[in-house]
């Protein structure tokens, strides 16, 4: 007698969003109160409310745009903030490695998706892999995009009845990045990646004292790449059906 399998029906859109944003509340608590930070520096420096949401939606990349707001009041050169930039969104070419972007196949969502790719999304896709879906992906990060717009707008509000100035707002990011480290390690997949990091910085701060933070970033995407190179052919060498010492 022959088994007659069925598959089990796909969830509804309504479901798949639910879940999307159920996914970035644990993130998305974070980026709110330091996208208020964020709105409330921009208010700080003497900039127009406006700028708070512009760089959140033309940039949206939380570190640089807290960095940009430093050079934007110090009036940095163009070439200089070109420069940083790049080297501050580097890392997000690694992203693509292991982000699922190809289950979303509508050409605008999947652009939005690129646009969206930030490190909150990343390291929830990382920290927990599962089936993801278009739809479940797409609504994570418009969740996040949502949290940290929303957190700008309401720092611009309160930095209007704020009468003092509040300093060390900068370092709220940063201790963002740290949870998310500790996160996304809680698999020990991403373990080797937490310890390379620490590996580069160390000797960036050993050899190059002077430039220690551009030095390590440079030592760390190295250092990435061999490992990515490593897994790929280690992957291959164990993949089904293929016997050591096989010509390839």
């Amino acid at each position: 007698m022959t088994e007659t399998i069925v598959a089990a029906p796909p969830q509804s859109r309504r479901r798949q969003v639910a879940a999307g944003v159920q996914d970035s509340l644990a993130a998305g608590l974070g980026m709110y109160p330091i996208g208020i930070a964020f709105g409330v520096l921009v208010i700080q420096a003497g900039l127009p409310w406006w700028i708070a949401p512009a760089l959140s939606t033309f940039g949206f990349a939380g570190s640089l745009e807290l960095l940009m707001i430093t050079m934007i009041t110090a009036v940095t050169p163009l070439a200089t903030i070109a420069l940083t930039t790049f080297l501050v969104n580097f890392r997000h070419v690694f992203y693509a490695f292991t982000f699922p972007l190809h289950v979303v196949r509508n050409p605008v969502a999947r652009t939005y998706s690129m646009y969206a790719l930030i490190d909150e999304a990343f390291a929830v896709t990382a920290g927990r892999p599962r089936a993801w879906t278009s739809w479940r992906l797409v609504s994570m990060q418009v969740a996040f995009q949502t949290y940290w717009v929303g957190g700008g707008l309401t720092g611009v509000a309160l930095a209007q009845l704020i009468p003092f100035r509040i300093a060390g707002l900068e370092f709220a990011l940063c201790a963002l990045f740290i949870t998310l480290t500790l996160d996304a390690c809680r698999s020990r997949k991403e373990l080797p990646s937490l310890l390379l990091a620490g590996l580069s910085f160390s000797l960036a701060v050993v050899l190059m004292p002077d430039s220690a933070l551009f030095a390590g970033l440079i030592g760390f995407v190295v250092l990435l790449v061999i490992r990515f190179a490593v897994s790929r052919d280690r992957s291959g060498r164990d993949a089904p059906g293929r016997e050591p010492g096989a010509a390839s």
